[in-house]
């Protein structure tokens, strides 16, 4: 419970318009995208929406001076529980703090604040000619802050990586109150530790950050988009495989299993191939000369790994309704069940066909529908449990397969998350990924930089 003391001298700092401790309101902030149940322990004692960086730090220090959990929050759409306030608390809601604050053309840079969302950036951004490439599937919700806490990633990742690539610097909230800069606009800076990449999916649990300087490249001259069906998953996968050893770098390569794609089908009312078992969904980008011979070589790669159906999109609006297939996804998927609960894994791109084949014996296992799709070209998959947790022992035997899924993907030597984060839902697992010793080295961080342990308490690990 707040003190009445701390709830008051805290509503001060941001003004009673900007704080919300009714019942209602404080149900909105107790739950994420994940699917955490929602328990009444869950419910903050109050949430604030500060609107600069010295309301942030006031209020930080206002809880850590009483020991009371923050917890960080964009938008809410992560998929591990990382906002969800597990031990109460304040909920410092950075969702106001939206403005885009430079775009540096001349350095390739732009500065924002946490709460922009993540498609404003790259609408903005390209309006001048430049380029962010990052695009998490959420990025018309999620914040800038949500995928530094997360480190996100998205489709676009097989070629220029993810959020931890393109951030350049950050002005952090320490537990205690104090203001920090880290980073900065040199490319070359290796003054002291690398703080910047410390605060990068560190999930809000070693400091508020409020203000990201991210750096930009050129935007691509032009993009051809190619649908390609496989009569089984193992040529899909040995497809982008081909590709990449040969030479060809797709901007993004998503895998859809047949569950996935027979889903969205019905959704979108889109006619596949009977024998279609796994499709491909290929962007290549670059100067508009190469890419007519780079999509022949696409196509050449599918039919040499047997594609029973090769489809290039002709006009930018086909393009369009191409990647909404994929866009749509995870509503086409969760329109099978009542309960969808969506997963993220991550492995070596030579697993991929091991990983979905022993995804598939979980499910057969546990009489579960688990329908795979993801980003190919890094090994990232997203297996989605399809079950309706109102039927007695569903919910058992949904924690039993998840459990599989996590073991499966560190046994093939991937890891437990790609860029979904750990959160709640994944920290019972993370001594098996990291061992006792790669545990015990991340608190001693914690301990270090949130001594008192009022940041996102409760995530990642104990």
């Amino acid at each position: 419970m707040l003190p009445n003391e701390l709830r008051s001298q805290i509503i001060a700092v941001v003004g009673p318009e900007r704080s919300l401790d009714s019942d209602n309101d404080r149900f909105t902030y107790s739950y994420d995208g994940s699917f955490v149940p929602l328990v009444p322990a869950h419910l903050p004692d109050l949430t604030v929406f500060p609107l600069n960086v010295d309301e942030v730090a006031k209020v930080v220090r206002l809880c850590n001076e009483h020991g009371v959990p923050l917890v960080p929050r964009g938008a809410g759409s992560g998929r591990t529980g990382g906002s969800i306030p597990v031990k109460g608390g304040v909920v410092l809601s950075l969702e106001r703090m939206n403005r885009i604050l430079e775009i540096d053309r001349k350095n390739m840079m732009a500065l924002v604040e946490p709460g922009v969302r993540t498609i404003d950036l790259c609408k903005a951004v390209e309006a001048v000619g430049l380029f962010y490439p990052p695009d998490p599937s959420s990025w018309t919700v999620s914040t800038m802050g949500g995928n530094i806490a997360e480190n996100a990633g998205g489709a676009r990742a097989v070629k220029y990586g993810v959020t931890k690539d393109y951030v350049m610097g950050l002005e952090v909230v320490l537990a205690d109150g104090t203001v920090i800069t880290t980073g900065g606009k040199a490319v070359k800076n290796v003054t002291g530790y690398d703080l910047t990449h410390l605060f990068v999916g560190s999930e809000g649990t070693l400091g508020v950050v409020t203000k990201i300087l991210v750096r930009l490249i050129s935007k691509p001259e032009a993009k051809k988009t190619l649908l390609l069906m496989f009569a089984t998953v193992d040529d899909a996968s040995e497809c982008v495989s081909d590709m990449l050893s040969s030479g060809i770098v797709p901007a993004s390569a998503e895998i859809m299993d047949k569950t996935s794609i027979q889903a969205v089908a019905r959704f979108r009312k889109v006619d596949i191939p009977a024998e279609a078992e796994a499709a491909l969904l290929i962007d290549i980008d670059g100067p508009q000369k190469l890419l007519d011979d780079q999509a022949v070589a696409v196509a050449e790669t599918g039919r040499r790994h047997h594609a029973v159906q090769i489809r290039e999109a002709g006009t930018a609006a086909e393009a369009d309704e191409l990647w909404v297939l994929r866009r749509t996804m995870g509503p086409a998927v969760a329109a099978i069940a009542k309960n969808k609960i969506g997963e993220d894994i991550s492995v070596p791109r030579a697993a991929l066909p091991e990983m979905i084949r022993r995804l598939g014996e979980i499910g057969k296992k546990h009489g579960l529908t688990i329908a795979v799709f993801g980003h190919a070209g890094d090994g990232n998959l997203h297996p989605s449990i399809l079950t309706d947790l109102s039927r007695p022992g569903a919910r058992e035997r949904v924690d039993e397969a998840v459990a599989e899924v996590f073991r499966a993907a560190l046994d093939v030597g991937g890891t437990l998350s790609g860029e979904h984060g750990i959160g709640i839902t994944k920290k019972p697992f993370i001594e098996e990924a990291l061992g006792k010793g790669g545990v015990e080295a991340l608190r001693a961080v914690k301990r270090a930089l949130d001594p008192k342990g009022i940041l996102n308490p409760g995530k990642i690990f104990e």
